[in-house]
């Protein structure tokens, strides 16, 4: 499962990454991501259960909730 995120600046882009940071570690389940500037794409796999498990369902719900109305409209 994989998401491309576009915020309004690195700032919002890094305080979202570490607000997410904590609700994983709390978890001990941790996302592949890459930061950019203001992008941060994020994958989410259980690579013991080589592929999606219940916690990364959980941890997407989250991510979602994190980043609620903080992202930008990007052109299609």
């Amino acid at each position: 499962m994989a998401r491309r995120l576009v915020f309004a600046d690195f700032a919002q882009a890094f305080g979202f990454m570490a607000q997410v940071a904590v609700m994983a570690e709390k978890r001990d389940h941790h996302p592949e991501w890459r930061n950019v500037y203001n992008r941060v794409e994020i994958t989410l796999t259980t690579h013991d259960a080589q592929g999606l498990s219940p916690r990364d369902l959980e941890l997407a719900r989250m991510i979602d909730a994190a980043c609620d109305g903080r992202l930008q409209q990007v052109p299609a």
